[in-house]
């Protein structure tokens, strides 16, 4: 049986380096399976994979309501693909786990990227934690780019920690807003400005051109006093048009810039690196929390533990004691 599974593992892995489009979902099925054997044959085929993997862009995106996220995505993708890329779109939508199943499912929202042969778009797992999304996405990446494709825009919708989850697992991180001005840049987190590479103002186009201009020197000066002198990269404010396809390429000279600093620094490979390390403590903190939950004997004390926090009879402190020393047994 074991040889089976290998043989039907190396059989997928080296359809889905062939570029073999019905390949492609079947592995990235199985990677977002939470079936145990699932999950080993998806190990062995990650591993099989790897080799093929890492030169990809991986470039997240996330933006504030109404910025025109999925019009920005499309018309970016469309302008790489247009250039010779193979560009993949993935999303990383904490909600979908509630709601089993994400709004990222309707591909109308990028109509020309859904159709087109050199792009692919998948969306959020439903996997039932961030923590399960975000490990789905980050094992979707080695398949796409073992696939061929060169370019990977991983999307961030909502709010909060999925922002940083992305972050964490991409080489650049652009952050889409609108023209704001004054008191309403307040609206911004300080938090994903620090997060962000790039800063792009959209929808600079018509009526809101000069707007859209002032809010970019604005956002400038809040970055300046983020970011000392020294910094090996300040990230700078663009502004563009989705709906018109204007500030395009100057996004994407802008990301290859920042991969061009960051090599020539040696510190895109240690980035790298440093994110498969956090990735490996993030899957044990992931697991020893599934293992906690799915014990028997926490199983029994968990409404009664959870009862006595609420009335206030134990601290988060003594209650999480002991949780772990049923755990431990």
């Amino acid at each position: 049986m074991a040889t089976e599974n290998s043989d039907s593992v190396d059989e997928l892995a080296a359809a889905v380096r062939s570029g073999d489009r019905a390949a492609l979902p079947r592995a990235i099925t199985l990677v977002e399976s939470t079936r145990a054997d699932h999950r080993q044959q998806a190990q062995q085929l990650l591993l099989a994979l790897m080799p093929d993997a890492g030169n990809a862009h991986h470039v997240g995106i996330t933006g504030v309501p109404g910025v025109g996220k999925s019009t920005a995505i499309e018309a970016l993708g469309m302008y790489l693909i247009e250039r010779g890329h193979r560009v993949a779109v993935l999303a990383v939508d904490p909600s979908s786990t509630r709601t089993g199943g994400s709004i990222l499912g309707d591909k109308t929202r990028m109509p020309r990227l859904a159709t087109h042969p050199d792009a692919y778009i998948r969306p959020s797992p439903t996997s039932g934690t961030l923590g399960g999304v975000a490990k789905a996405t980050r094992e979707t990446i080695v398949l796409l780019e073992a696939a061929g494709f060169d370019v990977i825009l991983v999307e961030t919708v909502g709010v909060g920690q999925s922002e940083v989850a992305v972050a964490h697992m991409v080489d650049t991180f652009v952050f889409l807003t609108l023209a704001r001005t004054g008191d309403q840049l307040q609206g911004i987190k300080k938090g994903v400005l620090e997060l962000a590479d790039v800063v792009v103002v959209n929808k600079a186009d018509g009526d809101h051109l000069p707007e859209a201009r002032s809010a970019a020197r604005e956002l400038s000066g809040a970055i300046r006093l983020i970011y000392p002198r020294e910094t090996l990269w300040r990230p700078p404010v663009l502004t563009m048009s989705a709906l018109e396809g204007t500030g395009l390429g100057e996004l994407w000279d802008t990301v290859e810039r920042h991969r061009r600093v960051l090599t020539d620094a040696g510190e895109f490979e240690k980035r790298r690196r440093a994110q498969q390390v956090d990735w490996t403590w993030q899957m044990v903190r992931d697991t020893v929390l599934e293992r906690v939950l799915s014990n028997p004997a926490v199983r029994k004390i968990r409404a009664e533990v959870e009862r006595q926090v609420i009335e206030g009879e134990l601290t988060p402190a003594m209650a999480a004691q002991q949780i772990l020393k049923v755990a431990s047994g």
